[in-house]
């Protein structure tokens, strides 16, 4: 299912990126005591005991000058629709003022739930002084500090209590399946395709899909599949109009959401740097990959087309190796109804399960083949391995020290789990853990 998204909102200059980061766990918002620095949303995973969730840092709601009141009410409701729960960040330091006063009008209209939490509470006394919070009628607030980090266990004890329940949609049997990509790739021409319907607007403006739109389809094998198309997700240093910025979050959502991520690429245009970091969003969530190079009629072939293109796609996606790739045209529907068994093929994969005993035949062949490294004099020493998790595969490995156990040879071990079972597909992960 989607993971709840929580968003920080608040006037410039509370603190929005410093309680980001604390919560993130890492330095990914930048932090300047400047108003206006955070101009574009960032967004993480955050986790809260066993609770994961998304994490949007917005861009101050700054409601100073008269003209620019209609963009920051866009910017607030747009911050409303995709958060779950809202965290109203205020400030100690210059206490209630009437910029907090007008975030708090925009906020009332939500049916969200909104938590005020007050920052820059460094000590007892600026922790007593938070009474005239109350006036904005979100509760008792609760004092924070994020330069300290004081407080914010009380705070996601809050948050996490108001997630709200798994989606009864998401509850079946249905393989979900989204599309990602650039702008104007032809994501929504390929759903119509797909579904021989126009379910979706398709134009060659970019951005006109705004939302993530879910349809149900069954295949003549009788599977159910659940097709999510996405919004284009823009390079954020092009990212103009508000309603634009959350694409982005729109399409990790539809991620969280899905088994199997198509990453469309346009054959018309070749392989942007873009196209890299979207297909990356998709790895590093672990979900089932296919590469599809949409509008493949466009081009003038010959008999080693399709090879350069591959070549071309293997070397800049070098950490999607296993990613089959399919080239397709929505106008001509080339190719286009292979797609359904493929994702289907992928998913199968991504739930493959594996015996701990043949698991350890495979290891100690793999052993035979190629010795353990000798690592400043120590011998790395594999004991066993066994699966652990599904969605992607993960296998838990036993060895005498975590640390000897390097990338190369977790890469080897991965190479001989694909040699032996197909996991097309989808990605493998390897935990390294010392033997007891």
């Amino acid at each position: 299912m989607a993971l709840p998204t929580v968003a920080i909102v608040g006037r410039p200059n509370v603190g929005k990126s410093t309680i980001f980061n604390r919560i993130a766990g890492d330095r990914i918002s930048i932090v300047e005591d400047i108003p206006g620095v955070t101009r574009d949303r960032i967004y993480a995973r955050g986790q809260w005991l066993a609770h994961e969730f998304a994490l949007i840092d917005t861009g101050g709601i700054d409601i100073g000058d008269a003209p620019f009141v209609k963009q920051i009410q866009e910017q607030a409701e747009i911050a409303i629709d995709e958060a779950d729960v809202i965290i109203f960040l205020v400030s100690v330091q210059e206490g209630l003022t009437n910029a907090d006063e007008k975030v708090a009008q925009i906020l009332y209209r939500s049916d969200k739930p909104v938590i005020l939490a007050v920052n820059k509470a460094d000590n007892p006394e600026q922790r007593q002084d938070i009474y005239d919070f109350y006036a904005l009628g979100f509760g008792e607030p609760m004092p924070i500090s994020g330069s300290q980090g004081t407080g914010l266990g009380d705070l996601l004890d809050v948050v996490i209590s108001k997630f709200p329940e798994k989606r009864a949609d998401e509850a079946d049997d249905a393989i979900r399946f989204s599309l990602i990509g650039r702008p104007n790739v032809g994501k929504s021409s390929l759903v119509n395709a797909i579904l021989g319907d126009n379910r979706v607007i398709v134009s060659s403006i970019e951005g006109t899909t705004r939302d993530a739109i879910d349809t149900k389809f069954t295949a003549p094998d009788g599977q159910e599949y659940a097709m999510i198309d996405t919004a284009g997700i823009r390079k954020r240093g092009k990212v103009y109009e508000n309603t634009e910025r959350y694409a982005v979050m729109r399409a990790m959502r539809a991620i969280d959401r899905s088994d199997v991520v198509l990453v469309v690429l346009n054959a018309e245009e070749g392989i942007r740097e873009q196209d890299k970091k979207i297909a990356g969003y998709a790895h590093e969530a672990g979900r089932g990959i296919v590469i599809v190079v949409n509008k493949w009629d466009t081009l003038d072939k010959d008999n080693h087309t399709m090879q350069d293109f591959e070549n071309q796609i293997r070397t800049e996606f070098q950490y999607l190796d296993y990613a089959p790739i399919v080239f397709v045209s929505a106008i001509t529907k080339q190719r286009l109804m292979n797609l359904p068994e493929l994702v289907k093929t992928v998913h199968e994969n991504q739930i493959r399960r594996i015996q701990s005993a043949t698991l350890n035949d495979v290891l100690l062949d793999a052993m035979a083949l190629t010795p353990t490294p000798n690592v400043r004099g120590h011998r790395l020493r594999v004991y066993y391995m066994t699966q652990v998790a599904i969605k992607p595969p993960t296998f838990v490995v036993f060895v005498n020290d975590p640390e000897l156990l390097h990338f190369s040879y977790q890469r080897f071990l991965i190479n001989q789990l694909r040699s032996t079972f197909d996991f097309t597909g989808t990605p493998i992960k390897i935990i390294p853990r010392k033997r007891k």
